[in-house]
Parts: structure tokens; C-alpha cells; sequence
């Protein structure tokens, strides 16, 4: 399984958290202690936000605590709102285009979490992305899947509807098809104004999610990134937030 942090609030430079911490994101990278793996090697991302109103994003295959560049910028740029993402691959390539954050437009998407069973239900999965996201589809895994059909069932409108309407039609699928593997989405989105976070699963494991509001911002992780374990609260299973930047996170019922 993977491991994120998302940030919004007071502009900060993307090191704080990132890679300074002393179970920083980077650290994660090699030694995770809520994950299946210790190991998040293959690949990272950053995205985020500035005066544009889409974000930019670096990604790489290399492990996180071996790339070089991921240090450089993250220790000049400065950000309200930002994404990180280390990648334990479940099954597709490693490659940047499989890596997190995902972009549409002005929206971020991290996803922690398997459809399981993938390459029985891929073509199913991808036949809910519209034809017009289609072409924007770069890699192969479930999660960018996931991203896409949501954009299709009007995430901009409605996005907890819509990643539940997704979810659920997967989640048909998989019993149609007879797939008795888990569906687990412990995910974070953004459109640059507002930050969502689900932890939900069809078998009531989902992967762990934490948040943290302080007079800086709103932080949410896989898994603390310091040792301060009684300032992080636990998304509790089928829970999510959403947050605007610079207020306070409303909490909310996934099912």
C-alpha cells in the first residue's frame, strides 16, 4: 500500500512536511509502520498550488528518498494547498504515468487503496470513463480509473456523490463477476479550493488515514509524520472531511 499527506492552510514550504519531520513523508518511503509494506519504492509525486488555477505536479520512479530533485523543490516551494504521494506498486507498472497525484484540470486525486482483482475488472472499470476523459487517461492503474469515472459523474458538481456512484457500480461489478477481493478506497482529492478525504472499504478494513488542524492548516496523512501521535486524530472507517482552505474541516458519512 501507498502513503500520502495533503496540506492546506498558511503557505509553507513543502519540506516541513515533506521531508524534514521525523516520520516525514520520505521516511515513509523506507519505513513505513501502518502499511503492508515498510517499503514505498516505487515512485513518488508532488503537486501543488500556486497563483494558477491548475496545479503542478513533478513525479518520478525512482524511490523518494533517493531522488535528489524531490529535496531541491521541496525546499523552495512554497504552498497553500499541496499533495505528496510515495507508491507501492499492487500489480501495475512502475512507471511515472502510474504515479500520484493525478491531474484533471484543477484537481488532485491520491489513492490508497486496490480494486481487487484488477485485471478482471479493468475493462469494466474503464468502460465508466467518459470517451472525452478517456484520451486524458495516461496510465493503468485502477486508482487514475477511479479519478476519471468520478470526473465523468460530476465530481466538480457533486464530488462525494460522485466517487460514491463510482465506487458502488464497481462494487456491483465485482459481485457480478464473482470477485470476492476487497474494494478499499482511502483517498484524497482537491479541486485548489477545497480538500476532500474518505477512508472507506467493502470489507470495513480500509487502509489508516489521520488528520491535524492547527493554526498553520489542515494536514491529513496516511500515517502521523512526527511523534506527536495524540495531536492526530483517526479518520474512522466509512468517514471522510472536507475542508476550504483556511477553515475549519466539516466531517461526513461514506457509504
Amino acid at each position: 500500500m501507498c502513503r500520502f499527506l495533503a496540506y492546506c492552510g498558511e503557505p509553507v514550504l513543502l519540506e516541513t512536511l515533506v521531508c524534514t519531520p521525523c516520520h516525514s513523508l520520505i521516511e515513509q518511503s523506507m519505513h513505513a509502520a501502518e502499511a503492508k509494506t515498510e517499503t514505498n519504492g516505487d515512485g513518488f509525486g508532488v503537486g501543488w498550488y500556486s497563483e494558477r488555477t491548475e496545479p503542478g505536479r513533478y513525479c518520478e520512479i525512482r524511490p523518494a528518498w533517493s531522488d535528489e530533485n524531490l529535496q531541491s523543490i521541496c525546499s523552495h516551494v512554497r504552498s497553500h494547498l499541496f499533495f505528496a504521494h510515495v507508491r507501492a506498486a499492487t500489480g501495475t507498472a512502475v512507471s511515472r504515468a502510474n504515479c500520484h497525484p493525478f491531474k484533471a484540470g484543477r484537481f488532485l486525486f491520491m489513492h490508497n487503496g486496490q480494486i481487487g482483482d484488477w485485471t478482471r475488472l479493468r475493462r469494466k472499470v474503464e468502460a465508466m470513463i467518459p470517451d472525452h476523459l478517456y484520451a486524458t487517461r495516461t496510465g493503468t492503474t485502477d486508482s487514475e480509473a477511479i479519478f476519471l469515472a468520478a470526473l465523468g459523474q460530476g465530481l466538480e458538481e457533486d464530488s462525494v456523490g460522485a466517487f460514491r456512484k463510482v465506487l458502488h457500480a464497481i462494487r456491483d461489478e465485482m459481485a457480478a463477476t464473482g470477485v470476492t477481493a476487497p474494494l478499499r478506497f482511502t483517498a484524497t482529492w482537491t479541486d485548489g479550493e477545497r480538500v476532500w478525504a474518505v477512508r472507506w472499504a467493502s470489507d470495513n478494513k480500509p487502509p489508516s488515514l489521520y488528520w491535524r488542524a492547527s493554526g498553520d492548516g489542515l494536514i491529513v496523512v496516511s500515517e502521523p509524520v512526527d511523534a506527536q501521535r495524540d495531536q492526530w486524530r483517526p479518520v474512522p472507517s466509512g468517514g471522510g472531511l472536507v475542508a476550504r482552505v483556511g477553515g475549519a474541516p466539516e466531517s461526513f458519512t461514506f457509504h
